[in-house]
């Protein structure tokens, strides 16, 4: 045929059907989608936050069908407009960052009976503590299923932290009588009739990905300077030798693999200690007794002495009638808290300034939750505004925070604010709640070491509250001696 044919649809009703001149191929365009007013307008959220989600589905339909062009206006401007492409990475980039093309691990296609899987993960620096960066495609539908979820997360288990999610881009293809797609009135949700060979499919397909890159050497591929440290086990292991160099030093040390040299002689010292004191125990308690009182006078952590580190992430302290465990991150939460608080309640944030502007790409959802939240950020000292499309520019970050990856903060903070009160309410969160967010997105700085232990004991007991968190847990643990001794048979 020499022509195509137009076909108009408005409220659902058929109006037109026409010749018209067009290329091979289809088009379908969608104009003024929320022409009338919806059934439960009242629940509707504000303009943006709507105009957030529309963006987002966009996105996610987009992502599913990197063989169709999309062209998305909004107020009458192009939001974007992607061409058509056979390179589902050419896709990604195009509604992503084009900087993590790179990065992007291919999961080659494998096939089972009735059922296939391929796409791509992400570098393990892309994880985030939700699932915001995971997206998984039907036989050409976004869904969302917690087996697909369980078995990417366990299959990249051991190669990122317990607390974060890898990025992902999964395409799966299967047979329709496999699925029942009527779970949910949005069709999101799906069950799998045979949820045992899917999860076995991505284990295999997602296990071989994460093995392979893991088996690079170094300069191998682009990946391999955040893969290294993986064929240890751990992400986080490769840090540990940051943390490690003073205990190595410091001969008095008891942490990780060291504990078991270490702890004979410290063992042997305290049998003297007590061997010394045999004769009258009861004499050296009421002699210690009057000096830890006059000493918690002038400053109360001077009750507590440092012993060693457990696991990493437990300080070992001692005390005047037993011992106590301090929880490092929650002592960092409450100190970072109290900080931005403080900086937020009286108006002058401390904010270091980046050397070159950070700019960041956010989805849709995220940078929605970033704007409205923009004066909360720059009274904590956090300086970031607009960059275009779905871009912010970071140009400082609270003093309190310097030593924190500035992107990794951001994306933390867009995390927590989503699983808050700000999931539910297009109002900005108060300071307070803010700061706890903040301070709790900073306080993740990877293993304790022993050094820091009486630096941070100081901070936290220069605190208003130093024994629990914004959130109400507890920072510190204690064991009274007479507990110890009754375990032990002694009472």
């Amino acid at each position: 045929s020499v022509s195509g044919t137009a076909i108009m649809v408005e409220g659902g009703q058929l109006k037109d059907v026409c010749e018209a001149g067009c290329p091979p191929g289809t088009t379908v365009e969608v104009r003024d989608l929320f022409y009338n007013i919806p059934a439960r307008r009242k629940f509707l959220r504000s303009e943006s936050t709507e105009a957030a989600h529309v963006d987002y589905q966009v996105r996610l339909h987009a992502l599913s069908s990197p063989e169709t062009r999309f062209i998305y206006r909004k107020d009458g401007k192009i939001s974007f407009d992607i061409p058509a492409t056979d390179d589902r990475r050419v896709r990604i980039a195009d509604l992503g960052s084009r900087q993590d093309l790179a990065n992007l691990r291919e999961v080659c296609r494998l096939e089972y009976p009735g059922m296939a899987v391929s796409g791509y993960l992400g570098s393990p620096d892309a994880a985030r503590k939700s699932r915001r960066g995971q997206y998984l495609f039907l036989n050409g539908r976004p869904v969302e299923d917690q087996v697909v979820w369980r078995a990417l997360a366990e299959a990249c288990r051991g190669t990122l932290p317990g607390d974060r999610h890898p990025a992902a881009w999964l395409w799966l293809e299967m047979d329709p009588l496999l699925v029942d797609v009527n779970v949910h009135p949005s069709k999101r949700e799906v069950r799998f009739h045979r949820p045992g060979d899917l999860r076995a499919l991505l284990l295999e397909a997602i296990g071989d990905t994460v093995k392979r890159k893991a088996s690079y050497g170094p300069g191998a591929a682009p990946l391999s300077g955040a893969v290294s440290s993986v064929v240890k086990g751990s992400v986080v292991e490769g840090e540990i030798s940051e943390f490690a160099y003073p205990r190595r030093v410091n001969t008095e040390s008891v942490a990780g693999e060291n504990d078991e040299q270490l702890h004979p002689d410290r063992g042997a010292i305290r049998v003297k200690e007590s061997d010394s004191g045999s004769s009258g125990p009861r004499t050296w308690t009421t002699e210690v007794q009057p000096e830890l009182v006059a000493a918690s006078g002038g400053s109360e952590d001077l009750s507590f002495h440092v012993m060693g580190v457990l696991h990493g992430s437990y300080f070992i302290l001692e005390v005047s009638d037993g011992l106590a465990l301090l929880e490092g991150e929650a002592a960092r939460e409450r100190i970072l808290f109290e900080t931005i608080l403080g900086v937020m309640k009286k108006g002058e944030a401390e904010s270091q300034g980046l050397l070159v502007p950070l700019l960041i790409d956010l989805e849709s959802r995220d940078l929605d939750v970033v704007l409205r939240n923009v004066d909360n950020f720059r009274l904590a000292g956090m300086e970031l505004e607009p960059f275009g499309a779905g871009t912010v520019q970071l140009r400082g970050i609270p003093s309190a925070l310097s030593e924190v990856e500035p992107r990794d903060l951001l994306l933390d903070m867009v995390d927590e604010l989503v699983h808050s009160a700000e999931g539910k309410s297009s109002r900005e969160l108060a300071a307070e709640k803010f700061a706890a967010k903040l301070a709790r997105a900073g306080a993740k700085r990877g293993r304790c070491s022993e050094n820091e232990g009486k630096a941070l004991l100081k901070q936290l007991f220069e605190c208003d509250q130093p024994y629990i968190t914004p959130g109400g847990r507890p920072i510190l643990v204690e064991f009274a001696l007479s507990e110890l001794e009754r375990k032990f048979g002694r009472s």
